[in-house]
């Protein structure tokens, strides 16, 4: 995620809402399925696992994509092994950006340009699409995803964005679609919600962090959304890399019957501040049981899981169904609409 905020528009599962749905594609029996869980906070599955593979691709989400109806070559099979990261380590929701190809084909892919993840300078042939454009407000020179097509995307092979972490699977994975993104969950054991965000929204970025979060904002947007994601430091800003005492940001929000999941949590000591003393634990414990957010976007979706398994006591799984109906009422109550 970029920016300081966004809204959570909507959280699509792959589960009963309560009303009659149409049946969608799955090669699992819904009924089957083991519920999403609501009885303690969000894990939310950040471009995936992508603390350990590439954003966005398959394999950070759970399983490998061909790109063909042919069988994958030997060394993809035992990538393929390996292949079931954020669903498999525990997440409950998985994140994708949105973009859209230069053919109007909704893909799964952060950045406007593909320079910083893809091998796009290794592809000689496409030396000559590099272009300028202004990307809100500021002059962007790259390679953009939207002058190229869908079949051109594909030929690219995705690649880790920081140069400290794993790098083995660098150029074995392909830019997947949001078709391709929605049918892992389908395909996944359980039930997995999908949390997609798209890039660059013209009317969000039309209005100031401050117009947001005010209360005369969320009174507006409690009966379209279910919850707010800001940037972590909004919440509780920090000066020097130390903490400073919290906003009333996350009380404000749930007074308004709307839930926070801040962004970015990640493993790495660089990016964790001075009071968690490189332990990646004491940042979620503070999150959850000091500030008490109700998710959390996280690049390290198995520690995430580990933390709450051994700190959390397992609730009643059928509390799932109070999340679903509420996403299923506003979905109707804006169709009447």
């Amino acid at each position: 995620m970029t920016g300081i905020f966004s809204s959570v528009l909507l959280l699509l599962v792959a589960g009963s809402f309560g009303r009659p749905l149409y049946p969608l594609p799955s090669k699992y029996s819904r009924g089957s399925k083991q519920p999403l869980q609501t009885f303690r906070p969000y894990n939310i599955a950040h471009r995936g696992s992508n603390g350990e593979i590439p954003e966005e691709t398959s394999l950070a989400y759970m399983r490998e994509v061909c790109d063909s109806k042919e069988k994958p070559a030997a060394a993809d099979r035992d990538v393929a092994v390996t292949s079931r990261r954020a669903i498999e380590e525990g997440t409950d929701f998985i994140e994708t950006d949105i973009l859209s190809s230069k053919d109007g084909v909704l893909i799964c892919f952060h950045d406007v340009i593909l320079d910083d993840t893809t091998d796009i300078a290794e592809h000689k042939q496409f030396a000559n699409r590099k272009r300028t454009y202004e990307v809100q407000g500021s002059s962007v020179t790259g390679f953009f995803t939207v002058d190229f097509t869908l079949e051109e995307l594909k030929s690219l092979r995705v690649k880790q964005r920081y140069p400290f972490r794993d790098q083995q699977y660098n150029g074995k994975f392909p830019i997947i679609t949001f078709e391709e993104f929605i049918d892992i969950t389908l395909d996944a054991p359980r039930i997995v919600g999908i949390y997609p965000e798209i890039k660059n929204p013209v009317f969000i970025n039309q209005h100031s962090y401050w117009e947001i979060t005010s209360d005369s904002y969320f009174d507006y947007i409690k009966d379209y959304v279910v919850g707010i994601g800001p940037w972590k430091d909004t919440v509780v800003p920090v000066v020097n890399n130390y903490l400073q005492a919290p906003t009333d940001l996350v009380a404000r929000a749930h007074a308004h019957n709307l839930q926070v999941h801040p962004y970015t949590f990640r493993n790495e000591n660089q990016f964790l501040h001075l009071e968690f003393h490189e332990d990646p634990y004491a940042e979620y414990d503070f999150w959850i049981n000091q500030i008490g957010v109700d998710g959390l976007f996280t690049d390290f979706t198995g520690s995430l899981h580990n933390f709450q398994e051994w700190t959390s006591s397992k609730g009643d799984d059928k509390s799932a169904s109070k999340l679903l109906h509420e996403i299923a009422k506003l979905v109707s109550s804006y169709k009447k609409s």
